[in-house]
């Protein structure tokens, strides 16, 4: 009674922790969606300028694996997790509420990107240490015969689920603050929901995660080195390069058609807001659907299939752009709010699934390093996807004033999405636990 009582207390205080954690992180869309209408309004920056920053923030994420091997390695008053967590939100908060202060009163547009670089900074160190919680409890041995194993993806589910959930939030309140509320109001806002979640951090004792338990003493060079014995495993590293190429071959587009909505086409903020929530619901369907009904899959099938839907909707973006579907009665707002915001969202739906096989694949002792070493990959992808996209914009002739070649851009950015196709079997065509043991 006991023991079952434990795990029970256990598996609450992990949901509590990263189900905050995912939460907040979901948020992040909402004082993001303020840095682009103040960058767009207040400073007047052109769309490539914009997309370049957008990107380029995110190069914290790039070092992701250093974070990761640092929790496993060093730890903080004998935990490895908890306080990487607090000390990503801490920064977090310091760099919203920084800019909240210093945007009214004017700041340089080098000042801003250097304090997102921060905020990132945190957000990557957060992600970092939940991700390796995910991936550790997914390894765990269960002590009931009736509980299904966390590896088939119910906690993969629950924190997607806990994201989305915040992405829907950050998303529909934001579209409506834009308009109601300053964009230093906002970064104010998202700051000072970090704090809190730095000072529920702080209460929360690593011991009653009930975690793996794992030597102490493991050094930053042992650590490195069963890293790169993981990645040396042909599943693992194959999976990772063409996962990673699966979005860095493909030009993204997403400040040129953000200026297209507002400033062509002039949508309103909350109608974005409205979008972008369509998005994140579908993610949220998406993590539901695929916890119950699709985990048996082989993760290879899900990831090409969403692909395959990628470039669908990429080509359905250019018949939008050229008024087809303004032809036929459909009006532009209608196809903003529904498909622009799934089209979103919907490069991301191939994460849970590749997530999930890789907790399968990833070796005991360093899930920390291997985890945080595919989200580099993949953020590092959207980096170059994000460079490719600006150059994409200026070889169609796209400004902030002239989309006339956005069709044939976009068009191009269908074509590449087909491309990892081609090499798909690249992925372990690895099948769920649920259904080997069925079999």
């Amino acid at each position: 009674m006991v023991s079952v009582r434990n795990g029970s207390e256990s598996e609450r205080n992990r949901k509590v922790l990263l189900g905050m954690g995912f939460w907040v992180q979901g948020l992040r869309c909402f004082p993001w969606m303020g840095v682009n209408f103040f960058l767009k309004d207040g400073m007047r920056v052109d769309p490539s300028t914009l997309q370049i920053l957008q990107n380029s923030a995110n190069l914290p994420m790039v070092a992701k694996p250093f974070y990761g091997i640092l929790s496993d390695s060093f730890y903080i008053f004998g935990q490895h997790r908890v306080p990487y967590i607090a000390l990503g939100a801490f920064l977090q908060a310091v760099s919203w509420i920084t800019i909240a202060l210093f945007a009214k009163s004017g700041i340089s547009f080098l000042s801003i990107t250097i304090y997102l670089l921060l905020g990132n900074l945190g957000a990557s160190i957060v992600e970092v240490a939940n991700d390796a919680i995910v991936a550790e409890t997914g390894k765990q041995p269960t002590s009931s015969k009736k509980s299904k194993p966390s590896s088939s993806g119910e906690l993969q589910s629950f924190v997607w689920m806990a994201s989305a959930i915040g992405g829907v939030l950050g998303n529909l309140i934001g579209g409506i603050a834009i308009d109601k509320f300053s964009t230093p109001m906002m970064f104010l806002m998202f700051g000072i929901l970090l704090s809190f979640q730095f000072l529920l951090t702080l209460f929360i004792c690593e011991s009653s995660l009930d975690l793996p338990k794992t030597p102490s003493h493991v050094g930053f060079r042992k650590q490195l080195s069963e890293l790169l014995v993981a990645l040396r495993k042909p599943e693992i590293y194959y999976s990772i390069i063409w996962f990673a190429i699966s979005y860095a071959v493909i030009p993204a587009l997403t400040g040129t058609m953000f200026y297209y909505q507002t400033q062509h086409l002039k949508i309103e903020s909350s109608l974005l807001g409205i979008s972008k929530v369509f998005g994140q619901a579908a993610m949220l369907l998406w993590g539901i659907v695929y916890n119950r009904h699709l985990k048996s899959i082989p993760p290879r099938k899900l990831i090409t299939a969403v692909q395959v839907f990628m470039s669908i909707f990429v080509i359905s973006d250019a018949l939008f752009v050229n008024g087809v579907y303004r032809s036929i009665g459909i009006p532009d707002t209608l196809y903003v709010m529904v498909f622009s915001g799934l089209l979103e969202v919907l490069c991301f739906f191939k994460i849970l699934p590749f997530n999930v096989l890789m907790a399968q694949l990833c070796p005991p002792g360093c899930e920390g390093s291997v985890m945080a070493f595919v989200m580099s990959a993949i953020a590092l992808a959207f980096i170059v996807s994000g460079y490719l996209g600006v150059a994409l914009a200026s070889y169609v002739g796209v400004t902030g004033d002239d989309f006339s070649g956005l069709p044939r851009g976009l068009l191009i950015q269908a074509a590449c999405t087909l491309l990892p196709l081609f090499w798909s079997s690249c992925i372990p065509d690895v099948k769920s636990r649920g259904k080997r043991k069925e079999n």
